[in-house]
């Protein structure tokens, strides 16, 4: 069989004869191939080739896939604990030696093209660590359900990203003073496979586009981006949904509106502006949604292991990471009864702006029997992470309440 083989090509040829050429081999019950279907040989790759056996795939088409709490117990995240949220399937063809990004729109005083050499060698090289988390992180507590991926807990990641500044890009560009928004259009396909249709184009207000760390970055903890976290370039805004941070980035429009791409309007990525009863559906229009900007205050606990068993006053290390979207944390508590009473934790400080800050503290459980320990950070607005599931809304998002492990002492 052929090395490679182009899938859309393929897709586009109707006749037996083509199919079997492609595969160098016949197909054996072919006339039961139903029509639209392709051979699973043409589907994407594998999202989990050196990853953590120990992640948890949410779905196959596209890759979602799920990191647990104690696989973040790492200070800066590392590739095999990252977790995969895709909207689309990933680019067919990836050539990054011939990789350009291109700069358009209603508010650029003159479209500009770069190679991905040329971003390298005309701007100064930034890195920074950022929390990347996505949207629906958490969704799975919504009662009633709603509908996306079902994430727990572990579709959160702080990785160390290197490349250039958006807003240097954007000054050697010349935008206008109209500039509102900023979209980003990428490679990856729509999963009909029709390439009139983007699978996600989102963006962020120009404010949040021209901050330092608003990165376009080709290096991920000092190596070149990996194939399904967005080779070879990708958008990365630290402290908002995930799914502002475009990868396989080929081209950013600057907006004189709000960009209404992809993924941008219904309830994606989108809360109601008003409390709604629980199960119920609103209009999906902006007199009732709002767009999800700065992630809410947040924390995990990434040491011990849900279901730890340890000695009855005995000292037990608790530790785990917290953060706030734009802001910082300025506190970080744990209680072991339930939220009755709650002990100060040691908190850090962030490696960077938006970054996340690690915490650490330890407890002696006093007596046998069965306990939960629960993580409660609060934001320099001295807003504090929930007890309970933060308010229903249809999408399933910024569910924030303060995680929690069990623990046994004998």
């Amino acid at each position: 069989m052929k090395d490679q083989v182009n899938r859309r090509g393929f897709i586009k040829k109707s006749s037996l004869a083509a199919l079997t050429a492609a595969l160098g081999t016949n197909i054996v019950f072919a006339k039961n191939l139903p029509e639209g279907f392709t051979p699973v040989l043409f589907d994407e790759k594998d999202a989990l080739k050196g990853k953590s056996t120990e992640l948890i795939v949410r779905g196959e088409r596209p890759w979602n896939v799920e990191s647990l709490p104690h696989l973040l117990d790492e200070r800066i995240t590392s590739v095999k604990n990252m977790f995969i949220r895709n909207n689309g399937l990933i680019p067919e063809t990836i050539d990054v030696k011939n990789w350009k990004l291109t700069i358009d729109g209603e508010s650029v005083k003159a479209p500009k093209t770069y190679t991905l050499e040329e971003l390298k060698k005309r701007f100064k090289k930034h890195t920074y660590q950022l929390v990347v988390e996505c949207g629906g992180n958490g969704r799975s507590g919504y009662q009633p359900s709603t509908s996306g991926n079902q994430w727990d807990q572990g579709a959160v990641h702080c990785a160390q990203w290197s490349g250039v500044r958006l807003k240097d890009i954007l000054n050697d560009v010349g935008i206008k003073d109209d500039a509102v928004y900023i979209g980003y259009h990428s490679a990856d396909l729509h999963l009909s496979r029709d390439p009139q249709k983007e699978a996600i184009s989102r963006g962020v207000p120009i404010a949040k586009a021209m901050e330092d760390e608003t990165l376009v970055a080709w290096e991920l903890n000092g190596a070149d981006i990996p194939e399904f976290h967005g080779m070879p370039l990708r958008l990365v805004v630290g402290g908002w949904p995930a799914s502002t941070s475009g990868k396989w980035l080929e081209r950013i429009s600057i907006r004189n509106k709000v960009h209404d791409g992809a993924k941008m309007t219904g309830h994606s990525y989108r809360v109601p502006r008003n409390p709604v009863v629980p199960g119920t559906s609103i209009p999906e229009t902006d007199e009732y949604y709002k767009i999800i900007e700065s992630m809410p205050v947040k924390s995990n606990i990434t040491f011990p292991k849900t279901g730890a068993i340890v000695e009855v006053g005995a000292t037990t290390p608790i530790r785990g990471h917290a953060w706030a979207g734009d802001l910082k944390v300025a506190k970080m508590e744990i209680s072991i009864d339930f939220g009755a009473t709650w002990q100060p934790c040691k908190l850090e400080e962030p490696a960077n702006r938006l970054a996340w800050q690690h915490w650490s503290t330890e407890v002696k459980l006093p007596q046998k029997g069965y306990y939960e320990v629960w993580a409660r950070a609060t934001d320099e607005h001295q807003v504090a992470q929930p007890m309970v599931i933060p308010a229903w809304n249809p999408g399933g998002y910024i569910n924030n309440a303060c995680e929690r492990i069990a623990m046994k002492a004998e």
